[in-house]
């Protein structure tokens, strides 16, 4: 076979699992290199070859010469360079698909065979006399072990009936089961919405080409006609993929940002979620008959596109307002669809059928308020009293998506023709839920059921009329500075509000929340940006009278310090009358989101003092005096932040101290009754909190998570997870399987007291070490700035949000954590994910003596097998150094840095190559692993090949910089010897970007 990568088939075991998807990759590679003849000519698939010699098998870039790599690259003419980086970056997106489909696929099989944890094996005595739990994460993280399906309800309901876990612990548990999954739009996701509907597409061809080879097969056939035919149209797919355009034509608008995100609702989660359900439902039901499945919405999702309005100015009133309209347009049309489906599907006839009087009562009162209806379909349906209730509810869904897009245009109705169609519409989900729920209580009392009413009912228990929630997020100083402004207008504080202490502030806002009294007056006459504030919150009032409160009930004060922090945000609340100062209700819940490592540390104080403030308690409890139903909670939900506090202290660092701020919170939590419910702004890299989520969630203190997360869903990782059905289904059944394991199966290792002083030991060694380079070396700016593509990220078309704060300055503390990791990702370093940990293993290792060396191994090796904590943290860590290629680190050092600069860099970049040395045999040595990820070979097959052909694009992106750069200069001395013009180089730059960020997967 002549394809490029013949050698990545040869890796993969010959497993029947692994000879699928050899021969799909060997298709894709087939069909793909034949496209590229067609197209450019046999000369540029000779010249992937070449470039893709520069790999190794391991995937690393080789020693070569150092003159063959640059020459080879530098003598491309651009059309020859861009049209590489296109191959490859296509060869990227081709096999995501492929390997997105193999595992979707592969659920598929799964589901199809017995899902018994212990086939043919009885739980041994001592494993349900240990910690409840240990056993299982130790056996669960085997490679060989029997547990090979742990993540999926199958699994895990027969697995706590065999530990004989209380059934009255697991019904609680449920009970209260509460998973929210937030969709954030962060521009790590660097595809354009035109490229996903082509690789929707190419799945939906693989899969047919599956189901056609599996009928040959079965009839005795060697070849599929059928197979064949959608070979060639997967071809003319991949060539019309060739001939569009991989970049953004232009900026992407916030109102963009929303129709990608609500994409993955419409083409999968839509219809997929409430499957969900029905798996839990069924697999409860077979190990505990006698328990109650949870509501259909414990499993919920948000969304921060359109809402948040942190360091993003495009994020008007207006743009959430449309936002808002936008997603109850969707789901209206949703249900319209399937309610014109079921018109056709009841055609029950009072000749063969009983129904209810409240059914005939309801057609009654139908028919007396929409007679038009009525008249224009009672000879069709009659006696169809199924189909002629339907038709009634058909009208009102019109008339409700007529009013919802006169809200979304600004058109103002008549008064009279709103008022003449009050009844006959919907002004809530609730409402058109119970005229379901009227249709299926006729069914049941006549022993009949309808699977797709019970989706649809299903569907509005879970997105009501709103879809997703909107949560606002906004800059802690943002309300400070309002309220500076507002104050200094009125004159009524001796001194500036930004100018008072703590205290201060905090006595002041207290007073101002006890009294009636408006602060703000109704015509703004402020800057633009109190204005904006002061709009914002209004609009939030007027969104939940429209939308009813769950529309937008949450409001995160990111970078929080103090307690002022979410005592402004409710003084503006009460300003728009969102927060009730006689009765102490807000029907809005304030969430501080804690992001640096100083901040996380500060988090129990801030809390502990808001607990105590009676408004505050009565806040969270819906009002003075507020007397609880059974089951009702006191719930705070409190945000902490992945990506700054790892930009700040590093990785380890980082989640030692989110580690440790989860279980302070939750102790504090519960000595004031308060259920907590942590909101983990994880993003899609190692850098920002990403990972497997069912391990992740594992990872968590037990103790934190009692039946509740939220999580955010960002970039790559919302398309990785959610483009295919089956896929999407997986993802949401592992995560509220370790929801539910995690809160019920505590290792205990979290509270080893013992075992928290080294984690305390070596996060801060770590966090030393991070910060020694990042912020202590003073040339690593220079550094960041010249070897990474930074300055070009920040031109390319993925966000509407800006990739700096405060204006733009070039400065570590003003640049996004996003852009930040992106960066470092780009050129194979990686750094934020895992500098510091070697140098934190190594001091642990030798300490006091070298002959405590080998019992602090065997500490560690322990710490590894046993602590989800630990094992999580490394297992990213070996993840990320896998991706590591520090000769292609060092090529971008060597062709971007100025020559008078070579000397200083080279001095960082030798610091990080030890660093990375000494954290790779570390982290082997801890795992036993004799190479990275040998303990996950699908993951290091995935790797491998993956990193064999970045290599090429990381050259090629070098070289392009390098050009691109040079016109800069040039440009700027006012001189220019280029036969390419700016944008052409720029865009040749963007290309490798947008291949090497498919190629990694996780780009920020």
């Amino acid at each position: 076979m002549s394809s490029l990568l013949q050698a990545s088939s040869q890796d993969i075991n010959n497993t029947d699992s692994d000879l699928f998807l050899t021969r799909r990759i060997k298709l894709i590679e087939e069909l793909w290199e034949s496209v590229l003849k067609v197209e450019c000519g046999q000369e540029l698939v000779d010249l992937l070859q070449q470039l893709r010699s520069m790999g190794s098998p391991e995937g690393q870039a080789t020693g070569l010469p150092t003159s063959s790599v640059p020459k080879l690259i530098e003598e491309l003419p651009l059309n020859d360079a861009v049209r590489a980086a296109r191959a490859f970056a296509l060869y990227f997106q081709l096999i995501n698909i492929v390997e997105q489909h193999y595992e979707q696929r592969e659920q598929q099989l799964n589901r199809q065979v017995s899902y018994q944890p212990l086939q043919g094996e009885k739980l041994q005595e001592e494993d349900t006399q240990s910690v409840l739990g240990a056993e299982f994460l130790e056996k669960s993280w085997q490679g060989n072990s029997t547990y090979q399906k742990a993540g999926t309800f199958n699994w895990l309901f027969p697995y706590l009936n065999k530990l004989n876990v209380p059934p009255q612990l697991i019904q609680r548990l449920l009970n209260q089961l509460d998973i929210r999954l937030v969709f954030t739009a962060h521009p790590t996701e660097i595809v354009r919405q035109t490229i996903r509907k082509k690789q929707r597409r190419i799945s939906g061809i693989l899969q047919h080409i599956d189901y056609s080879e599996m009928v040959a097969q079965n009839l005795g056939f060697l070849e599929s006609p059928e197979a064949m035919e959608s070979t060639e149209q997967l071809k003319e797919e991949i060539r019309l993929w060739w001939r569009t355009d991989e970049l953004h034509q232009f900026k992407p608008e916030v109102l963009d940002e929303v129709d990608y995100a609500l994409h993955y609702f419409q083409e999968v989660l839509f219809d997929t979620i409430p499957h969900l359900s029905k798996r839990l439902k069924q697999a409860l039901n077979q190990s505990f008959k006698e328990l109650t499945p949870p509501k259909n919405n414990f499993c919920r999702f948000g969304s921060w596109v359109g809402a948040d309005r942190d360091g993003n100015p495009s994020v008007t009133p207006a743009v959430t307002w449309e936002t808002a309209c936008y997603q109850r347009g969707i789901v209206l049309e949703r249900y319209l669809d399937s309610v014109r489906r079921l018109i056709t599907l009841l055609s029950l006839s009072l000749h063969w059928s009983d129904v209810l009087p409240e059914l005939l009562e309801s057609l009654e009162q139908d028919r007396a308020v929409m007679p038009e209806v009525y008249e224009g379909l009672a000879i069709r349906y009659r006696r169809e009293p199924y189909r002629l209730k339907l038709a009634y509810i058909e009208q009102r869904l019109k008339n409700t998506i007529h009013r919802n897009q006169c809200l979304s245009s600004e058109e103002s109705a008549p008064a009279e023709v709103m008022e003449r169609h009050h009844q006959t519409l919907y002004h809530s989900g609730e409402e058109f839920l119970a005229e379901l729920q009227l249709i299926q209580r006729n069914l049941t009392e006549t022993g009949l059921t309808c699977q797709d009413l019970e989706h649809l009912i299903c569907q509005v228990e879970i997105y009501g009329f709103n879809l997703t929630e909107l949560d606002m997020r906004q800059e802690s100083s943002r309300h400070s500075d309002t309220l500076d402004e507002i104050t200094e207008y009125l004159q009524i504080l001796p001194k500036s509000y930004n100018e008072l202490d703590e205290s201060e502030r905090v006595e002041w806002l207290t007073q101002e929340l006890k009294t009636r009294r408006p602060l703000i007056p109704g015509e703004l006459h402020f800057s633009e940006k109190t204005n904006e504030t002061v709009e914002t919150f209004r609009l939030l009032r007027k969104l939940q009278q429209e939308f009813g409160q769950q529309v937008c009930q949450t409001y995160i004060i990111s970078m929080s310090h103090e307690v002022s922090d979410l005592l402004e945000v409710l003084l503006l609340a009460k300003e728009a009358g969102i927060y009730d100062p006689g009765t102490g209700s807000c029907s809005l819940q304030v969430v501080p989101l804690f992001e640096t490592v100083d901040d996380l540390l500060r988090a129990p104080s801030v809390m502990k003092a808001l607990f105590e403030l009676p408004l505050y308690r009565a806040c969270l409890a819906g009002g003075y005096g507020k007397e609880k139903e059974k089951g009702e909670y006191d719930i705070q939900e409190v945000m902490l932040g992945y990506s700054d506090s790892n930009k700040d202290s590093g990785f380890l660092s980082s989640n030692w101290e989110i580690h440790k701020a989860q279980k302070a919170l939750q102790r504090l939590a519960e000595g004031y009754g308060v259920s907590l419910r942590i909101f983990h702004g994880r993003g899609g890299s190692v850098g920002r909190g990403g990972g497997p989520t069912y391990e992740a969630i594992l990872a968590q203190p037990s103790s934190t998570i009692n039946g509740r997360i939220k999580i955010t869903e960002q970039g790559e990782v919302v398309a990785s997870k959610y483009s295919l059905p089956e896929l999407a289904l997986y993802h949401l059944e592992t995560a509220t399987t370790a929801v539910i394991q995690g809160s019920l199966l505590g290792s205990g290792f979290d509270d080893i007291a013992s075992w928290n002083e080294i984690m305390e030991k070596l996060a801060a060694r770590s966090r030393q070490h991070y910060r020694a380079l990042i912020y202590e070396e003073p040339d690593f700016l220079d550094f960041f700035l010249s070897v990474t593509p930074i300055q070009e990220i920040s031109q390319l078309q993925i966000s509407s949000r800006p990739a700096r704060r405060q204006g733009g300055k070039k400065d570590l503390s003003s640049l996004r954590a996003i852009p930040w990791v992106f960066s470092w990702t780009q050129t194979r370093f990686l750094l934020p994910a895992w500098y510091g940990v070697g140098t934190a293993l190594k001091d642990f290792l030798e300490e006091e003596s070298e002959r405590n060396y080998d019992q602090n191994l065997k500490l560690l090796r322990y710490f590894y097998l046993k602590w989800p904590f630990f094992r999580m943290a490394i297992s990213k860590v070996e993840m990320t150094l896998a991706k590591v290629d520090l000769q292609i680190a060092h090529h971008y050092l060597k062709e971007l840095a100025n020559p008078e600069d070579h000397e200083r860099f080279e001095r960082i970049f030798q610091q990080i190559a030890d660093e990375y040395y000494l954290t790779s045999d570390l982290v082997r040595l801890v795992t036993n692993h004799e190479k990275l990820l040998d303990g996950d070979p699908d993951l290091q097959r995935s790797v491998q090949l993956r990193n064999r052909t970045i290599v090429p694009l990381g050259f090629l992106q070098v070289s392009l910089l390098k050009r691109l750069r040079e016109y800069s200069n040039q440009s700027a001395s006012g001189v220019i010897h280029f036969r390419y013009s700016k944008e052409e180089l720029l865009r040749g730059a963007l290309l490798t970007l947008n291949g090497i960020a498919a190629g990694m997967r996780n780009t920020g």
